[in-house]
């Protein structure tokens, strides 16, 4: 009992407070420095735990599937909306899968208004306004254009093309008189 009461005359004689009052403020500050210390983790241990809570598995993207010549059309089948697709975005008519990053242009994501059309006037112009929503680069000032061929040169890096834009699908057919036959995508022929 000696040392207790060493101890304790020892804290009111230091601190001119209380022995409870003393434990009540010390156990305070540890907790203070236990929340504090937790708002200021490394970016390991953060990425770890937001990782946990977050996201219960690696979704695994698919391969990019090679779709050669669409349509705008057929293009908008392509925008996020059936999750068993992947998402792709064309640029100057050269469309590129853009899956990989579905958190940017998936559904709910920021540039998810880009995905399934070409939206190249947009990029160049920097705009999020429907109206520019558009492959039509024509009007575009060469500060702009050269904007757009620095989005390009950036999907070209990151993205593997996929595909092209074409105005419609056509398919050559040689006939006995060695002349050509296009037949459009609506049914009709011409020579």
């Amino acid at each position: 009992m000696g040392f207790y009461s060493t101890a304790m005359d020892a804290v009111m004689e230091y601190t001119g407070l209380s022995p409870a009052g003393f434990f009540t403020i010390l156990a305070l500050m540890v907790v203070v420095y236990k929340m504090v210390c937790g708002m200021f983790v490394g970016p390991e241990e953060f990425d770890q735990k937001h990782r946990e809570i977050t996201m219960p598995g690696p979704a695994a993207v698919p391969e990019p599937v090679q779709l050669g010549d669409v349509t705008e059309e057929e293009l908008r089948a392509y925008d996020g909306s059936d999750p068993r697709k992947p998402l792709l975005m064309a640029i100057k008519g050269q469309i590129y899968d853009v899956s990989r990053s579905r958190m940017f242009y998936g559904p709910g994501g920021p540039y998810a208004m880009f995905t399934g059309r070409d939206p190249s006037r947009a990029l160049a112009l920097m705009s999020f306004n429907r109206e520019d929503l558009t492959g039509n680069i024509e009007g575009l000032s060469s500060d702009e254009l050269e904007v757009l061929q620095d989005w390009e040169y950036k999907f070209m890096e990151k993205y593997e093309k996929v595909g092209r834009i074409v105005l419609e699908k056509s398919t050559n057919n040689n006939t006995e008189n060695g002349g050509n036959i296009k037949e459009k995508e609506n049914g009709a022929v011409e020579e």
